[in-house]
């Protein structure tokens, strides 16, 4: 079957999530890649955005931020446990992921980190920003 073939492995997922972690530009220029096509319309959206605004900022701890980092690598993946591209219930999978990073990390996404979310996502939803990136000033 080939959902089986192309379902990634937790092994998979690990490996990329640590390539990613090691790679920080690699990993924001996949997450706005994917951003700009996508997270609009999900409804994690400002969650997932809180998630990435806390992960990359400088004052968030190392452990919180390969909590999120982890969450948002498995975002990017292209072949997760359930394909993307699968009507209604592809994002699910990401869903649950997020969801379950951020009840994990809660504490460290700030007031700032929720309102650079809520704004890159009225952007989104207006029209795809040039460097939504730039919504949160990283201390």
């Amino acid at each position: 079957m080939w959902f089986r073939q192309r379902a990634a492995t937790w092994q998979y997922i690990e490996a990329v999530t640590r390539r990613m972690a090691a790679d920080e530009a690699r990993l924001r220029r996949g997450f706005w890649r994917k951003a700009g096509n996508v997270i609009a319309n999900l409804p994690f959206a400002e969650d997932l955005l809180a998630a990435h605004y806390c992960a990359f900022d400088r004052q968030t701890p190392l452990h919180v931020k390969a909590v999120l980092v982890g969450a948002i690598a498995y975002f990017i993946l292209p072949d997760d446990l359930i394909p993307d591209y699968i009507p209604v219930i592809g994002y699910t999978d990401d869903a649950a992921v997020v969801a379950a990073a951020v009840k994990i990390v809660s504490s460290h996404i700030t007031a700032d980190h929720r309102e650079a979310a809520k704004r890159t996502l009225e952007q989104l939803r207006a029209e795809p920003p040039l460097r939504p990136e730039h919504n949160f000033a990283h201390h």
